[in-house]
């Protein structure tokens, strides 16, 4: 037998162990700190340790516990960043997708999971109202949204064979409020930053159509070829969603690529989809099942209307892969419409996850998320010393501190950022950040399924409470 198999009965232990960790993290994680109390040094100390040349199972088990509890808890009072919870049935299928390691390259060498893809592709399209897409999963939206550009530029611009040509102008649209991931892609792409001209936003962050068509039309006149224009469904700060039917009808005219970076908040259109006019327009969507499915990371997912765009940008393909079968099904090669050759099995967590709960599950989940996000606006509204900084489109909260408004403007990006770093170190309730207005503003993104009406609620409380130790610190009386 080799060393590093083991026997179904070996197996069997192993795993009943590590479950047993799983779930004691998950039966403690509601009275857990959210922040980890080790800090760098220690963690450095605990797992910066030599190659062990000889094998130490006992050891190693017991580690498995120590990560957990070194790791950050996400129970119902993390609202950081656009995460999603991490659902347990998910993670349980996860397990089986690494033990069946399948590569998810074409049908010929994952048949079944091929399948699974193209079915759970299929269930998202259909659940966003855009059931004449397909596409592929994929790592997350950054991917997602490198190759929508890839395949925009190729439709456009080719520059696969010969690169982009010199004295061929060519730029992409998007709103001040985009992803980073968008100018990493333009980069990576070879368009440039320069190239990728930003659209000012409205009073509720969205992108202003009247402002990209008039730097369309400049542009035009100046022989600057538009690739694609990048709407939003769900910025990533605030929630807004980009007016998808404007912006569609000025890239038409254009002949622009139109790509909607719904990493965030496409599946928010499960819960509500009134305010996701326009989504079907779209050339190309990206968007997450690991952010508001709640799907274990990675699991992303690029929609597009074209199949043959997705061929054109990424068909390349070495004799010891190429595709054996000229049948519809068994002819299917995911690496030709991807940047991925080897693939993991994200489908199977996703598609075990809907079978289990079900679909209306799911959206009662989306929809509970969205009434947090409400309730916590209401809250901040009624509290004199906290002040909305944003309109709340989605599950997206940002706000500040501001006292009795007596404070100075400059003071209160400081004030807001050492109440951030208090509320965070407490570990009761984790919030991210943003910057909207030059303002620095506290953050809660509601993307949790764990998440309770008492766990919304304590928010105010505790940044309050973080407010009054920052004064105090400051030498300043509570305001």
């Amino acid at each position: 037998m080799n060393p590093l198999d083991l026997t179904p009965d070996q197996f069997r232990h192993l795993s009943e162990r590590v479950i047993e960790i799983a779930a004691s993290y998950l039966q403690g994680l509601d009275s857990r700190s959210i922040l980890p109390s080790a800090d760098g040094a220690e963690l450095e100390r605990l797992y910066r340790t030599p190659l062990p040349e000889s094998g130490l199972p006992e050891e190693a088990i017991r580690g498995l516990a120590d990560v957990a509890l070194h790791s950050r808890a996400q129970n119902g009072r993390f609202f950081g960043y656009v995460l999603g919870s991490g659902e347990p049935a998910a993670a349980v299928a996860d397990l089986l997708c690494s033990i069946l390691n399948q590569n998810v390259t074409a049908w010929r060498s994952a048949p079944a999971a091929v399948t699974l893809e193209r079915t759970v592709v299929d269930w998202l399209a259909q659940a966003i109202a855009c059931p004449n897409s397909r596409g592929i999963l994929t790592g997350g939206g950054s991917s997602a949204n490198l190759m929508a550009l890839a395949m925009a530029r190729e439709s456009i611009a080719p520059a696969n064979e010969r690169g982009i040509r010199a004295g061929t102008p060519i730029a992409v649209y998007a709103s001040a409020e985009v992803h980073m991931s968008i100018p990493k892609a333009v980069a990576l792409l070879g368009i440039g930053r320069e190239n990728l001209r930003l659209i000012p936003v409205d009073d509720s962050f969205r992108m202003i159509p009247a402002k990209l068509e008039e730097q369309l039309q400049g542009d035009k006149q100046l022989g600057i070829t538009p690739v694609a224009v990048v709407a939003t469904a769900g910025t990533v700060s605030t929630g807004a969603i980009d007016p998808l039917p404007q912006i569609s009808r000025i890239s038409a005219k254009y002949g622009a690529w139109l790509h909607v970076d719904g990493a965030y908040g496409a599946l928010g259109s499960i819960a509500a989809p009134e305010k996701f006019r326009g989504l079907d327009l779209a050339d190309s969507i990206s968007l997450d099942p690991h952010k508001w499915l709640y799907q274990p990371i990675d699991c992303g997912c690029l929609l597009y209307r074209e199949p043959t765009a997705a061929h054109r940008a990424f068909a390349h393909t070495g004799d010891y892969v190429r595709a054996l079968s000229t049948d519809p099904i068994e002819g299917q090669a995911f690496f030709e419409e991807s940047l991925e050759l080897s693939r993991r099995f994200r489908a199977l967590k996703l598609w075990f996850s809907l079978r289990y709960h079900g679909f209306a599950a799911i959206r009662k989940s989306i929809e509970k998320d969205l009434s947090h996000a409400r309730r916590l606006a209401d809250s901040i509204a009624k509290e004199p010393t906290l002040e909305l900084l944003a309109p709340v489109e989605l599950s997206a909260v940002c706000f500040r501190y501001v006292g009795k408004r007596d404070l100075p403007e400059a003071k209160l990006n400081p004030l807001n950022l050492d109440i951030l770093k208090r509320v965070v170190a407490r570990g009761r309730v984790y919030l991210s950040n943003a910057t909207l207005c030059s303002k620095f503003c506290l953050r809660a993104c509601i993307v949790n399924h764990r998440t309770t009406d008492a766990d919304i609620d304590a928010i105010p409380a505790e940044v309050l409470s973080a407010a009054e130790e920052a004064l105090r610190a400051a030498g300043t009386p509570p305001r």
